[in-house]
């Protein structure tokens, strides 16, 4: 079996299982990331070489080293597959793909997936419900829409990831008093209807254009209330016979259809509005979610999403077949907290449902996993009270995103 070369991009610290699966189906790895991340605790038994960044990574200066690197770099190796590992790397795995003709998702398909403004557009012309949107552009058609819609309104980065640079804006003036405040940059944003409802993900593996594994959660505090108002993230995952199961599967599987996604990992969100019950679309990504999601999911089914998503990327690039592991489902709960203390002392946490426990400074988090999800919701609300009173400390959002 002839061995090949994957590029993995990762200018955030992440996927790590990724690379070491990725090595130990006999593949060559390499690393591209960001200099200021190269003692950071890397896989390195499974990564054959480092490439670096300059920081900023995400510059016009910095994409242009990039390729003019990577050219040099394939004179004398071979790169069969580029593979972006966090939300800021799509576009650069995408135009490398594009530069050098490697096959994988292109610049126009990888926009869907990062991009906000694009994201709405191709859904709401493919008739997916999304809330009320405009781009800041041109403005009469800002006027008219603030005029034609209810406040608030949240003002949006459009290539941002989680909840960096969003801000609420309640009443016309408000809202274009910040977009004035943008100033050469507000064509980088739009503006979107704040609709109240419940907040869901959704994380999959897509397989030749089909959805082959997927599970749906829901949020107990979503990242935008946890960034903005200080709060603890929860989240858990559904039961397969809760009333929005089978809605928020539809909607997705159509969101990836129209969106172009062939072979990959993707964390989805979507919101059901308290004024009509009505599933819409709010924003996907062509990787593995973030914010320790994915070892939720792990325990929830059994199926470690890095993992699996390097074994379809090989099976792909091989032209083999790919079979997604047998689902065990489990019920799984994630509550994550900035702690004040620099090494919380998660000891005094002791429950037998508990599945894993966070290892970062400043922060508390816990993994719990049950066949029954009452117990699961028991435990989140227990913990989330003992975590405001024993550890919990909060920080504003960044105005841009951190490594």
């Amino acid at each position: 079996m002839r061995s090949l070369s994957f590029l993995c991009i990762a200018t955030y610290f992440k996927g790590e299982e990724f690379m070491r699966a990725c090595k130990a189906l006999g593949n060559t790895v390499y690393l591209l990331t960001d200099q200021k991340l190269a003692d950071k605790d890397w896989p390195r038994d499974a990564i054959d070489e480092f490439f670096f960044l300059p920081s900023p990574s995400n510059s016009s200066e910095s994409l242009d080293q990039m390729i003019a690197g990577l050219a040099h770099a394939m004179r004398s190796r071979k790169i069969d597959r580029v593979v972006a590992l966090d939300d800021f790397d799509v576009e650069k795995g995408a135009l490398v793909r594009e530069t050098f003709r490697i096959p994988g998702m292109g610049q126009t398909t990888a926009r869907f997936f990062r991009d906000k403004l694009a994201m709405r557009m191709r859904a709401s012309s493919d008739g997916i419900r999304v809330p009320a949107f405009s781009p800041l552009f041109h403005d009469e058609t800002i006027t008219q829409f603030l005029q034609s819609t209810e406040a608030p309104w949240l003002i949006k980065p459009r290539s941002e990831a989680s909840a960096t640079g969003i801000q609420k804006v309640h009443s016309l003036d408000q809202a274009w008093s910040v977009i004035h405040a943008l100033g050469d940059r507000r064509h980088e944003f739009l503006i979107e209807q704040f609709r109240p409802g419940r907040v869901y993900h959704v994380d999959s593996l897509s397989y030749e254009s089909r959805v082959v594994f997927t599970r749906a959660s829901k949020y107990l505090a979503t990242p935008m209330e946890v960034a903005h108002g200080g709060g603890v993230f929860r989240t858990v995952n559904l039961p397969p016979d809760a009333p929005e199961i089978e809605s928020l599967y539809a909607m997705n599987a159509r969101v990836m259809n129209a969106f172009g996604m062939r072979h990959s990992a993707s964390h989805s969100e979507y919101i059901i509005g308290d004024h009509d019950g009505e599933v819409y679309f709010l924003e996907t990504a062509s990787r593995v979610g973030g914010a320790h999601i994915a070892e939720m999911v792990e325990a929830a089914s059994g199926i470690n999403l890095w993992r699996e998503w390097a074994i379809l990327e090989n099976a792909v690039a091989r032209n083999e077949p790919y079979q997604v592991p047998a689902d065990r489902p489990q019920f799984a709960g994630l509550i994550v907290s900035l702690a004040r203390q620099q090494w919380p002392d998660q000891s005094r946490f002791t429950d037998s449902e508990i599945w894993w426990r966070m290892n970062r400074e400043h922060h508390v988090g816990l993994i719990v996993r049950s066949n029954d999800p009452a117990r699961i919701q028991q435990l989140l609300d227990d913990y989330m009270h003992r975590i405001y009173t024993e550890f919990h400390a909060s920080a504003p959002v960044p105005d841009k995103p951190t490594s």
